[in-house]
């Protein structure tokens, strides 16, 4: 399945692309977040530690062992910080 995957902030600056479609049989996020790890070294740098990151899905926030099915959009960003 085709899914759009965006990046921010520091997750954008270490892959360099702010978004890009991928092509994915991942059934949940992490599996997704693997296949990224294994594409090239700056992704592996940018998921190195899943825990510094948060998903949402469709706009919608999730967890990292959410599926995937019907997703059209995934999203990883660091923590909001309260301010």
């Amino acid at each position: 399945m085709m899914i759009d995957v965006l990046y921010f902030a520091w997750v954008r600056e270490r892959i360099g692309l702010p978004k890009e479609r991928v092509e994915t049989s991942a059934a949940t996020v992490a599996a997704l977040v693997e296949e990224l790890r294994a594409r090239e070294e700056r992704y592996a740098a940018a998921f190195a530690d899943i825990s510094a990151l948060r998903v949402a899905l469709d706009q919608e926030l999730a967890e990292f062992d959410a599926p995937l099915d019907g997703v059209r959009e995934v999203a990883f960003f660091p923590p909001m910080t309260g301010g």
